[in-house]
């Protein structure tokens, strides 16, 4: 069905369904009201009919939808609680992870939807929230296009690369194909603050990593091989997702890369505007493109706690540093 058509649709929806209403409401609270009750009558068939436009509008939009392309977007560090678990925030608050995945699914799900553009503009974050981004655009029944924007870097390439085609702009900045463990490390701090650490733990490897004190070579080769593995994971995903060899991605050595530059190298398909994307995308369904963005529809009180914390970073970004679950201050990023 034809967007025109689509559109004549929902307006017959709405105007039926609120004509309904307001002869239903007249009916009820003018014509067989008492004289006192007239213009009582009258407010509550406007409201009525008020109310009945907003259902007759989301009725139509599920009936006639007038999209064919999901849009869902991936902004700022990638975290499973969207940078949400800091007091004072260390990055831009975004949408979490989870909550990512959820509208790539519910796209998905959407009988409208015929592929799946992912907005990225990110500098990367979480391996295993990065993964599961991933992992939901992989899932998608349809065309997936990703689309950088000004920065589309390790973590936000991790998920990029599961897409069937990415984008560029010519300045964006894209790769960074590596991975980053980084720990605190305060033991003379606390030794000339009088700080002392003393360890309780069952296992020998427990608290490696702890930034009170000084990090043994057994455990720095430990962390090592962890970040080895973590690597070692993100080649083989970005070779599989790119049709490249292994040699050809570690060979980056991390390095990130203009757009243009990395469409050289085939870590980018095309480069161009959000329109020439669009215009891929047509000619992909064979059809004219109408782009709806998914977002998570959240709370009163969520709303107000991702304003809060938003807030909190534009005073304490760069004052605090963030430490993981166990307090032991080592992080894995992509």
């Amino acid at each position: 069905m034809s967007n025109s058509s689509d559109r004549l649709g929902q307006l017959l929806v709405i105007a039926g369904v609120t004509l309904f209403a307001l002869l239903a409401g007249w009916l009820l609270f003018v014509e067989f009201a008492a004289d006192l009750a007239d213009l009582l009558g009258i407010l509550l068939v406007l409201l009525l009919g008020a109310a009945a436009v907003r259902f007759a509008s989301g009725l139509a939009a599920s009936q006639f939808p007038t999209y064919n392309v999901a849009e869902v977007g991936v902004e700022g560090p990638i975290t499973r609680d969207g940078g949400g678990s800091n007091p004072v925030p260390t990055g831009p608050v975004g949408a979490t992870a989870d909550e990512i995945a959820e509208q790539i699914d519910n796209a998905d799900e959407d009988p409208a939807v015929d592929a799946l553009l992912v907005k990225l503009n990110t500098p990367g974050g979480e391996v295993v929230p990065s993964e599961d981004i991933r992992n939901a655009a992989e899932s998608f029944d349809g065309p997936t296009i990703a689309y950088a924007t000004d920065v589309c870097a390790s973590g936000g390439y991790w998920i990029a690369a599961g897409c069937d085609e990415i984008w560029a702009r010519e300045p964006s900045v894209v790769g960074s194909i590596g991975v980053i463990g980084s720990r605190p490390n305060v033991a003379d701090l606390a030794d000339r603050l009088g700080v002392s650490y003393e360890q309780f733990t069952a296992g020998e490897y427990k608290d490696a990593g702890t930034p009170l004190k000084e990090i043994e070579e057994d455990e720095r080769e430990y962390l090592q091989g962890i970040i080895d593995g973590l690597y070692d994971r993100f080649v083989d995903r970005v070779a599989e997702g790119r049709a490249l060899e292994e040699s050809e991605i570690r060979d980056t050595e991390a390095r990130i890369y203009l757009g243009d530059e990395a469409a050289e190298m085939g870590l980018v398909d095309e480069i161009g505007s959000r329109e020439d994307v669009t215009d891929r995308l047509e000619d992909e369904l064979g059809e004219e493109v109408s782009v709806r963005e998914f977002e998570p529809q959240r709370g009163p009180l969520a709303r107000v706690g991702m304003g809060a914390r938003a807030v909190a970073y534009a005073f304490g970004a760069g004052i605090a540093s963030r430490v993981d679950a166990d307090g032991l201050g080592f992080q894995f990023r992509a």
